[in-house]
């Protein structure tokens, strides 16, 4: 049952933790700090179980305006739900994707049949989205795509291929960002359509990936179809509501990825006190390095949480995903050097009939593997540069 919201931000975070251990027990006790990144092939019908128990409790979308379904907290309570959560143990969340990326965008973009149709179902934990928006040629250069629908009648039909699309062979529905007027290029002629999963003209392939789990996918459309009503947007606005999704994505919830980097940290120092290497300068350095630097982290966040009236990040965002992915992944090499010689003991499971089994390893491996990859996804480096001296420092564009 929702308990009321008290105003004391003391009482609040108590509150939260005090549900958290009457719930988090039971078959939901494997749960506890399980199912964030690289591990979100863990336990994934508990974790969907989950979510309706947390939206039983009133915690689903509760930064959400009440009017749709939400408890409206203001943003101090709001950071404060994410980091106890994730103090707490909370397991990655089956609805991320739902509730933290494509409610708000249609909470902002979309008609009102739209909103009634689809919010209730994030909200209650009951329906699950992924995300089509990267392509072989079109990764961080989404303008590139090249998947197309056209319209036939009162449906959609989409052709194309779409690739790192997490967690698609467990969504029941996909929001797909595609090229609707023929011969449009970069960023015009895209439109950002609602597609169900479970049809015939869709192909989900799992990619299978070192550490022998496969929670990215690459997603074929093939004649799939889906309303015409389901466009976010008017058709050729894609563009908007797509960086708009993207806007969501730098926000509130990267508080609670900011906890989950603390609690790896919290590992890397354990083993280094239990094994010694804390008696080496350079170690203890290295340590006392990405302490600061993971409050610097914190701080960033916080001081970034506004999204204008269009939907924009404030340029003090615009440096957050370049500053923590190479955070991270320096983290996972202090790991490995903390580690010593034991950063190279691993093995794969037994391997079931057709399977390739699965790379068995601590928490320091799943950091390092996980995190060589932080640079890459949601936007390379490159990308990330580009975007902070473009957009934040208004320097010229790169040459094409």
């Amino acid at each position: 049952m929702t308990q009321p919201i008290p105003s004391d931000e003391a009482e609040f975070r108590e509150s939260i933790r005090t549900w958290m251990e009457e719930h988090l027990t039971g078959d939901f006790a494997i749960l506890r700090h399980r199912g964030g990144p690289g591990d979100e092939h863990a336990f994934v019908a508990e974790r969907m179980e989950w979510e309706r128990e947390l939206a039983g409790g009133g915690w689903t979308c509760v930064g959400w305006p009440t009017e749709f379904g939400g408890r409206g907290l203001p943003i101090n309570l709001e950071v404060a739900y994410h980091e106890e959560y994730a103090a707490a143990g909370g397991p990655g969340r089956a609805g991320l994707i739902g509730e933290g990326l494509l409610g708000p965008t249609l909470i902002h973009f979309a008609a009102p049949q739209i909103q009634q149709r689809f919010l209730p179902g994030i909200v209650s934990g009951t329906e699950f989205w992924c995300q089509g928006y990267s392509e072989p040629n079109a990764g961080s250069d989404l303008a590139n795509v090249k998947t197309k629908a056209r319209l036939e009648g009162e449906e959609w039909v989409i052709d194309g291929q779409k690739v790192w699309t997490s967690l698609a062979q467990w969504s029941g529905w996909c929001f797909v960002v595609c090229r609707t007027e023929e011969g449009s290029q970069r960023h015009h002629g895209l439109s950002y359509l609602l597609v169900p999963m479970d049809q015939p003209g869709i192909e989900i392939r799992p990619i299978r990936q070192i550490t022998g789990t496969a929670e990215f996918n690459e997603v074929f459309f093939d004649g799939a179809r889906t309303s015409a009503e389901l466009c976010v947007g008017n058709p050729g606005e894609g563009w908007k509501v797509a960086m708009g999704t993207l806007a969501f994505e730098r926000g509130v919830l990267t508080l609670g990825q900011q906890m989950a980097f603390q609690r790896e940290f919290q590992v890397i120092l354990d083993t280094a006190r239990a094994n010694g290497s804390t008696y080496e300068t350079v170690v203890r350095q290295r340590l006392t390095a990405i302490w600061s630097r993971l409050r610097i982290m914190r701080w960033n966040a916080l001081r970034a949480l506004r999204v204008d009236e269009n939907v924009a990040l404030p340029r003090e965002a615009m440096i957050n995903k370049l500053y923590w992915a190479n955070l991270h992944r320096d983290m996972g090499e202090l790991a490995m050097d903390v580690l010593g010689p034991e950063s190279m003991l691993t093995r794969y499971s037994e391997a079931e009939e057709g399977d390739a089994g699965e790379l068995e390893m601590g928490a320091e491996h799943k950091l390092f593997f996980f995190s060589r990859s932080d640079t890459i996804y949601g936007g390379s480096d490159e990308i990330q540069r580009n975007v902070i001296g473009e957009r934040a420092l208004g320097l010229p564009r790169e040459p094409r």
